[in-house]
């Protein structure tokens, strides 16, 4: 173990979903008249296709297994962005919840359905046991944003084309999922998108930005002790 702990030291990362469940935990059991029901008129425009549960329940297993990849084999630097990028927005996305408590109202009657198969029961299950609350903004789209962007700059990723379309077709299926079974608004969407825009720029782009910059300066410098020399 202390092997493990020294080689990979970033682990203390993961102590956050002790941290994440237990908020959802707290927030899951306040009272039903404290939500604010989000909704938009698209929502009454799409239907419910029980076929998107698919890439819906598919959410689970990539975002663990890509954390597991970026922990075990990417760079530090891109573990860490990525970490940064996920847990920082899905805090933000906890104290909106917190201070706004939100959820839907129109999720599909199930037993008025003329159809009864796996996907419909795959569907109810989720119904009984994720309650439509704190979905503005949609986590399930975010987190697959966030790990759609990592694969997509991984650099050992990077001659990994089917890998990274792979990530960009499932991400935005996922995302798609969200609104045809019934468990987000279009909106909780939108605002998943708008809080990955913000953890973009403040986990890769400004990094980026100060590192090109640091190392401007330096061969600045260096060019001038030459000059001087």
């Amino acid at each position: 173990m202390r092997n493990f702990l020294k080689k990979y030291n970033h682990s203390w990362t993961l102590l956050y979903a002790f941290i994440y469940l237990a908020w959802w935990g707290w927030l899951g059991r306040m009272e039903a008249d404290r939500y604010a029901s989000v909704h938009m008129w698209l929502d009454d425009k799409i239907p419910f296709c029980e076929w998107f549960i698919i890439p819906y329940y598919i959410w689970f297993p990539y975002i663990l297994l890509v954390i597991a990849y970026f922990f075990f084999f990417a760079s530090r630097r891109e573990y860490y962005q990525l970490a940064g990028f996920l847990f920082i927005g899905m805090t933000v996305a906890l104290i909106t919840y917190t201070i706004w408590p939100n959820g839907i109202t129109f999720r599909t009657e199930l037993s008025e359905l003329s159809r009864n198969n796996i996907l419909i029961r795959l569907t109810a299950f989720i119904y009984a046991n994720d309650r439509a609350i704190n979905c503005c903004p949609s986590i399930h789209c975010f987190n697959s944003i966030a790990v759609c962007i990592a694969i997509n700059r991984c650099a050992s990723l990077k001659h990994k084309k089917a890998v990274r379309i792979g990530s960009i077709v499932l991400s935005a299926l996922i995302c798609l999922s969200t609104v045809f079974v019934k468990q987000h608004s279009v909106l909780d969407v939108i605002w998943a998108f708008v809080l990955g825009a913000v953890m973009y720029l403040a986990a890769y782009l400004i990094p980026d930005w100060l590192a090109a910059r640091k190392k401007k300066e330096g061969k600045a410098k260096s060019h001038a002790a030459k000059q001087v020399s």
